[in-house]
């Protein structure tokens, strides 16, 4: 049983065979679902290296636990204590091979309809060769001249494409909140269940939202400092409660009847999370209340409440590369493709309503099943592909820049660490704060584009 298995993987690590899991247990997967998951480990992987190269804290174990580290370090030319390999340079030179890599699968995979070819097979296999590629990019990295030019031209190609990402990343929310209405909504004429899980969803959507409302009204305003974020909490909040109205207005429902009140609350909820990461992200204040200089509009935390912020910051890291890993799996399906206006969709829309549809394939039909004592594997690209794979590899390309500029604190770099990633400054404060609002014009323009624009979105 297990050697047919390990041989069918060292196929998919050295030749073109779709990767699988060695459990015959596992559920069947598609070859291009397979493919994207392996990208999103590698992309993970590097994401992870990232990480470790922006902690102080892990550099300080390796220090304690590694016999002869400083040794090491020089041997490697890695400089005393290996500070070469640490910090927000190391991570810019990281990412910058990150990038080439997937750059390199966008030209390459340019106008592949199939799997049949030999660039498909490349793009679809070979994932131990391609790992070794990938590591020796990253490597690389470490070996351009010109270091301080490298890296101030970097920074701001980073931004830019950065920028670009957390666009990509905003309008697939927007659709993310609409396909999950409309999936839930054509479940309601079979059973009766779905128009329960709708409502219930909904409430606890909008009391999430109203809850974050009042606990950042609470803890990060002050009578006699924060003004930015009274006026800010203030407009978000406003503009929550405008588009919410707006869903559920007669003009849109009667152009659209499936407009409700879950996508706004999935939107007011994102945009709350938005503000309330701004605003710990803001530089700290102080006032001086009976004498005491003191900081204000912080959340309540002491020396007991440590683990509590460590907590916060986990959850939120999450959040944030949960939202990255979200955005490149599921921006080259065709039904996000159509919504980012990147290809059209002439399929027709059907919906089938089930509690996970978010990573749904685009198609039932497969051409092809290999069995064996692992997983299956079905082969559902041998007609044509199911999503572009150079967008695909774009979107990841743009997603290495996006984590490369976030781990290091945009513009903030200097003495930065990762356990200080949701840890203020202006220029995070005020990307935050403008997500919030393209968030909510972009959802706002989903609603009224029918009345603007009648043709285009007649059926």
């Amino acid at each position: 049983m297990c050697t047919p298995c390990c041989l069918s993987q060292l196929a998919c690590c050295c030749g073109s065979a779709a990767c699988s899991c060695c459990c015959n247990c596992c559920p069947k997967i598609k070859q291009s679902t397979g493919t994207r998951v392996m990208y999103a480990l590698y992309f993970l992987l590097v994401t992870i290296l990232c990480v470790i190269m922006m902690s102080p804290t892990v550099e300080t174990h390796m220090k304690e636990n590694i016999p002869y580290y400083n040794d090491l370090c020089e041997k490697l030319n890695a400089g005393e204590n290996c500070k070469t390999l640490v910090g927000y340079s190391a991570v810019y030179k990281v990412c910058f091979g990150m990038s080439c890599f997937f750059l390199f699968f966008c030209l390459f995979t340019i106008r592949v309809n199939n799997s049949e070819g030999c660039r498909a097979a490349v793009h679809n296999g070979f994932w131990l060769l391609k790992f070794i590629v990938l590591a020796a990019c990253c490597a690389g990295g470490f070996f351009i001249p010109g270091e301080e030019t490298f890296l101030e031209v970097w920074r701001y190609v980073g931004a830019a494409c950065g920028s670009i990402f957390l666009l990509i990343q905003l309008m697939l929310l927007v659709e993310f909140a609409h396909r999950w209405n409309t999936n839930w909504s054509s479940g309601v004429k079979y059973n009766r269940l779905w128009y329960a899980a709708l409502a219930f969803v909904t409430l606890m959507l909008f009391t999430a939202a109203v809850g974050a409302v009042v606990f950042m009204g609470v803890y990060y305003t002050h009578p006699e400092a924060c003004l930015l974020n009274k006026i800010f909490l203030g407009i978000n909040g406003s503009l929550c409660l405008i588009v919410s109205l707006l869903a559920i207005s007669p003009c849109i429902q009667k152009l659209q009847p499936t407009s409700g009140l879950l996508q706004p609350g999935v939107i007011s909820c994102y945009v709350m999370y938005l503000t309330f990461s701004a605003f710990t992200s803001k530089p700290k204040e102080a006032v001086e209340i009976n004498g005491v200089n003191t900081t204000v509009c912080v959340f309540p935390f002491n020396s007991g409440l440590e683990g509590d912020k460590k907590i916060v910051t986990f959850l939120g890291t999450v959040i944030l590369f949960g939202c990255i890993l979200y955005s490149c799996l599921t921006s080259t399906t065709r039904r996000s493709s159509a919504a980012l206006r990147v290809c059209r969709n002439s399929e027709p829309e059907t919906e089938r309503a089930r509690c996970c549809f978010c990573f749904g394939d685009d198609t039932d039909d497969y051409d092809e099943e290999k069995t064996g004592s692992g997983q299956n594997v079905l082969y559902d690209e041998k007609e044509a592909t199911i999503y572009s794979y150079a967008y695909f590899h774009f979107v990841f390309f743009l997603g290495s820049l996006y984590v490369m500029m976030t781990v290091t604190n945009w513009f903030n770099y200097d003495n930065h660490d990762i356990e200080k990633l949701l840890d203020g400054s202006w220029s995070v404060y005020w990307l935050k704060m403008a997500s919030c609002w393209v968030c909510l014009i972009l959802y706002m323009w989903t609603l009224i584009a029918p009345m603007v624009c009648p043709k285009r979105f007649e059926a």
